[in-house]
């Protein structure tokens, strides 16, 4: 079983090699690890808070929540 640390580093790689194409949901993450990694959404969750805690990651809202990168100018 991965780590939350693991399972966030993924997430983070899914959003960045995304990014300027899609915008991924929170929802669209969790799928794709539980598909992976066989997670579960608590899991799954948990990863998502500590990027957006440390930083890494940011919501923003157009039309409905999506996870992304800070620009540099934040």
């Amino acid at each position: 079983m991965p780590t939350i640390e693991e399972i966030a580093d993924a997430m983070y790689k899914m959003i960045k090699d995304a990014e300027g194409q899609k915008k991924l949901k929170p929802t669209d993450l969790i799928k794709a690890v539980a598909d992976a990694y066989g997670t579960d959404k608590k899991t799954s969750k948990l990863a998502i808070r500590s990027l957006v805690d440390s930083g890494r990651l940011v919501y923003t809202y157009f039309g409905g929540s999506y996870l992304e990168i800070p620009s540099a100018g934040d």
